[in-house]
């Protein structure tokens, strides 16, 4: 029977499938470290400017966190195909800060950071999610199951603090405008997410040799959830609640012990 757990079963066993993977989310993670250490950089609030680093601190060591994992089956990383680069594919759909924009060293406005922490309310959200559903299939897997729940708990703190950051600023007036960065991005957000899940389908298909009617049902999925998220799922991006867990990212990140976990 066709399952998520059997998915991804699937492409834990074989090497090129489980290379692809984990160099797109080590590709993925890293990417999002640099944007936050640039933010980081570009912030003046001396407040939320540590909450922003450690966030950056956490995808960073998810990064390589993800190579360890490679480095523990003697792969290397590979290239992350273009139509896969989920990162770059939300910038073109005009969804957070632009690369330029980051590069230079102009301090970002109000706006500015209100545009970052929307944009990764939304993108938080699909990745705590995915992670969640990592523990579920990996969770007793000896090789995968602690670094699958240490990314997660991160993930539901990096959720936590963009809820309650976003708050403070509708406190502060900013309602409208942040409401509306919230659905623009969701917006991106889920046509991205279908792009690369097609992207990513159709590469494990090749590598896995799967039969026409697998990748039919698994492309037909990826279709389904787009058409759930742009019809119903894109409000659960859109929310905003005070978290449980306050000030989720407000003390230094531990010392790095991704390590001890492979």
């Amino acid at each position: 029977m066709l399952s998520t757990r059997s998915l991804f079963d699937e492409i834990y066993r074989n090497d090129e499938a489980y290379q692809l993977f984990c160099s797109i989310a080590a590709g993925g993670e890293d990417q999002g470290g640099w944007e936050n250490e640039r933010i980081t950089a570009l912030t003046r609030d001396p407040v939320l400017a540590p909450k922003i680093a450690r966030h950056g601190a956490d995808e960073r060591k998810h990064g390589r966190i993800f190579t360890q994992l490679l480095h523990k089956r003697s792969l290397p990383k590979v290239a992350v195909p273009a139509e896969a680069d989920y990162c770059m594919l939300l910038e073109r759909q005009g969804v957070g800060l632009s690369h330029e924009r980051l590069n230079s060293e102009v301090p970002l406005t109000e706006r500015e950071i209100i545009t970052y922490l929307a944009h990764s309310r939304v993108t938080e959200q699909r990745a705590a999610e995915q992670m969640r559903q990592l523990v579920k299939v990996y969770g007793d897997n000896p090789d995968l199951g602690r670094a699958m729940r240490m990314i997660s708990a991160d993930e539901d703190n990096h959720l936590a603090y963009c809820h309650e950051e976003l708050l403070r600023f509708i406190a502060e007036g900013h309602g409208p405008y942040i409401r509306h960065v919230l659905e623009t991005s969701a917006r991106g957000e889920i046509r991205t997410h279908r792009d690369v899940g097609l992207a990513v389908t159709s590469r494990m298909a090749r590598i896995l040799r799967w039969p026409r009617w697998q990748l039919a049902v698994v492309t037909a999925g990826v279709h389904a959830l787009y058409l759930y998220d742009l019809a119903f799922g894109w409000r659960r991006m859109v929310k905003l609640r005070m978290p449980e867990r306050r000030n989720a990212l407000g003390t230094p990140a531990p010392p790095h012990s991704e390590h001890e976990l492979l």
